[in-house]
């Protein structure tokens, strides 16, 4: 499986972050990107693409974060539905790929983009910064409903990545668990959280979030 990125996409400190706070949620294009493991999502460098603006650290960077991709096919079938133009960059993505269905990634696998390696680790929840930046009613419960929400990576090996750049999927775990799949379990369907529980790739913080979300859904009636 493979694809092309059709742009890559830097953040740059804008106000519409949560508590007044600026964010790097409005990305725009770049001729090219230099990506690293940016470290712990607490006290690390940040976004996982250098000079990538990141306002909220607490929620969003660090290496399981370090960079999103979305498919220019989902921000076409989101304008088409919503009545407006979405430009690259619009869901706040680092990488707007085509011909890729990002949303059919399996958590784990590993891509190939221009001189870097990098590796699917989930999926991206919506939030207000988000809905902020949309100005769509009911923004964040439309685009979870839709459940394909593209997907964050790591970065395995660090390097450059421009606009054309062949993306070449060359590693797929056997588990089979999509991005989509993790979003549901997040959503708290249990018997996903009990496969992502099982997956080797599950960082300590994830771990740690479906463990408890796993209990409070056996504990309800």
């Amino acid at each position: 499986m493979s694809g092309r990125v059709q742009s890559v996409n830097i953040g740059l400190p804008v106000p519409g972050g949560p508590k007044g706070l600026p964010s790097g949620i409005a990305k725009l294009p770049a001729p090219v990107i230099e990506v690293r493991a940016p470290g712990p999502k607490l006290g690390g460098l940040g976004s996982g693409v250098v000079g990538d603006f990141l306002g909220d650290r607490r929620h969003h960077g660090g290496d399981q974060q370090a960079v999103y991709a979305v498919a220019r096919e989902e921000l076409d079938w989101w304008a088409g539905h919503l009545g407006r133009e979405l430009p690259d960059g619009m869901f706040g993505e680092n990488l707007t790929t085509s011909g890729l269905d990002v949303d059919a990634s399996i958590v784990g696998e590993v891509w190939n983009v221009g001189t870097a390696v990098l590796k699917v680790t989930g999926p991206r929840v919506p939030c207000v910064t988000f809905a902020s930046r949309m100005r769509e009613k009911g923004w964040v419960k439309r685009f979870a409903k839709r459940g394909r929400t593209g997907a964050y990576l790591a970065v395995i090996e660090g390097g450059e990545i421009r606009s054309g750049d062949a993306v070449t999927v060359s590693y797929v775990p056997d588990h089979a668990l999509t991005v989509p799949d993790v979003f549901r379990a997040w959503q708290g369907d249990t018997e996903l959280i009990r496969r992502v529980l099982a997956l080797v790739e599950l960082d300590d913080a994830d771990r740690t979030f479906f463990t408890r979300r796993l209990r409070a859904a056996e504990r309800s009636p």
